[in-house]
């Protein structure tokens, strides 16, 4: 059994130790007590070193903990280690699982919304609340509510005691035994086995970023402490560049954004109208200048358009007109395309499914407009012959 020394002390980094077994290889190594913190619970796992080897991996396996590490550990004549843990890793960790315990604790006791799921992650970390919504309001509230409580400096406590008689929990455990309980003075009482910091203060500001349903519950991305700091200044330096961008200053940006986009829109749907007005008039001088075929149908061959969209647009202005059937086709991608009026009488997805099979190709579409793609632009134009032929 490891002797977990995190257990009473989050802050201790350096320990010695016996090893009490290692690997073949001597690269998992098992002590017979150690401050290094394995992955449980949802907190990433401490790195460190031991006997001056890096720790890249610390695995939870129930009565014992192993230490992966990068190299093999050197043996000595009694085999006693010392470990040093990454105590910026840790304490980062700290900050972010005292938060979250807050964090969990305030939007239970302002929303009643409990916390069913955590996540721990390099860059941020997430809550899942079992509230279909979460409003900006609350998110607003429950960040001021953290802070205040970070700014009381209240404090953190680790107790243990038996789950048969430890109440006030905010989440009931069914572990039988001893529970290791950690507490935040007048706000929170849980079963955890994580490390934490001694203060609220020591938290360091929190910062909700933002919310997301999940299913039929709401995911809060969190962040605390120095990750909220560095969080925070990206924030500002991308603020800043747009700002500077759209030559305005940076409580001004968010309407000059909503501003532009608005013209944006009405410049795109004028340019779209102007489109199709440009597409009907070239659709009826190409109708104009097409012979009808014996079954009177004119049909328009389009090699100059630059995208599909394109062929899009000018099909569908020429469907307006009587008898009409437009075939285009593009180098690239390889493709073709058809478009065929509802008095044709031919239908453009049956037609194009079995012209492209002949050569390779495959597509498909309604009877009104249809579109395939081709193996190579070397076959765009056996494709293009092959419809025109079947069109007569």
């Amino acid at each position: 059994m490891t002797n977990r020394l995190y257990y009473t002390d989050s802050y201790r980094t350096e320990f010695s130790s016996a090893v009490t077994e290692r690997a073949s290889d001597g690269t998992r190594v098992y002590l017979d007590e150690t401050a290094f913190y394995p992955t449980s619970g949802g907190q990433p796992h401490d790195i460190g070193t031991i006997g001056g080897t890096r720790v890249i991996d610390v695995v939870d396996e129930g009565e014992r903990i192993a230490h992966v590490l990068a190299a093999p550990l050197a043996e000595n004549d009694d085999m006693r280690v010392s470990g040093r843990v990454d105590w910026a890793r840790r304490f980062d960790h700290m900050q972010q699982h005292t938060g979250q315990h807050l964090v969990s604790a305030v939007f239970e006791d302002l929303f009643g919304a409990k916390t069913v799921s955590v996540h721990f992650g390099p860059e941020y970390s997430t809550l899942d609340l079992d509230a279909e919504t979460i409003t900006r309001d609350q998110m607003v509230a429950a960040e001021a509510r953290a802070n205040e409580v970070v700014a009381d400096a209240r404090p953190v406590s680790v107790t243990f005691e038996d789950s048969e008689s430890a109440i006030g929990l905010r989440k009931p455990s069914d572990r039988p035994g001893l529970l290791r309980i950690v507490s935040i003075a007048e706000v929170d009482r849980s079963a955890c086995g994580g490390t934490h910091v001694r203060s609220t203060a020591e938290i360091g500001a929190i910062l909700l970023r933002s919310v997301e349903r999940v299913r039929k519950t709401s995911r809060v991305e969190f962040v605390c402490g120095q990750r909220a700091v560095r969080r925070a200044r990206l924030d500002f330096e991308a603020l800043t560049r747009i700002a500077s961008s759209l030559s305005s200053a940076i409580d001004d940006a968010a309407s000059v954004v909503a501003t532009q986009s608005d013209r944006l829109k009405d410049a795109e749907n004028a340019r779209k109208k102007l489109e199709k007005e440009v597409a009907g008039s070239r659709a009826r001088d190409r109708y104009e200048a097409t012979a009808a075929n014996s079954s009177g149908v004119r049909v328009i061959v389009v090699r100059d358009a630059s995208s599909i969209d394109e062929l899009r647009t000018f099909a569908q202005a020429a469907l307006s007109l009587p008898k009409a059937v437009v075939v285009g086709a593009l180098a690239s991608p390889p493709s073709v395309f058809v478009a065929a009026s509802e008095d044709s009488g031919l239908d453009a997805g049956k037609l194009i499914k079995e012209q492209l099979a002949a050569v390779g190709g495959r597509g498909g579409g309604s009877p009104r407009i249809a579109q395939g793609s081709v193996p190579d632009a070397a076959r765009v134009d056996d494709a293009l012959s092959s419809l025109l032929k079947s069109i007569g």
